[in-house]
């Protein structure tokens, strides 16, 4: 099971792909939405912002989100971890269940290039 440090280093390691990225990838990171990345094995969520093509403002928070972000995954942490080091493909990890992800039907459409 993953630890807290672990889910936290992935969280930051995508942050830093996501503003090294170019091209189509780097379009679909430009939103400027709320984000929210529940752990469900450590019931802990992580909120921040995905904006200026990277992940900001990153902060923990134990339970479940205190409000509802306008992008929102949810996931064990072994999965988060395997996502981001490019072990886990997210379209399979998605229709097995084993990552959640919500957001408006525009928001999807864009996030589809980054997942």
């Amino acid at each position: 099971m993953a630890t807290l440090d672990q889910c936290r280093a992935a969280l930051d390691r995508l942050a830093q792909n996501l503003s090294s990225a170019d091209g189509s990838v780097r379009r679909a990171a430009t939103l400027d939405r709320s984000l929210s990345c529940r752990i469900t094995d450590l019931d802990v969520t992580f909120v921040g912002r995905l904006a200026d093509g990277t992940i900001q403002e990153v902060t923990s928070v134990p339970g479940p989100p205190p409000h509802r972000a306008e992008i929102r995954l949810s996931m064990a942490g072994d999965d988060l971890v395997a996502l981001v080091d490019g072990e886990l493909n997210f379209a399979k990890a998605w229709g097995s269940g084993r990552v959640k992800l919500e957001a408006g039907l525009r928001d999807l459409l864009r996030l589809r290039t980054l997942l």
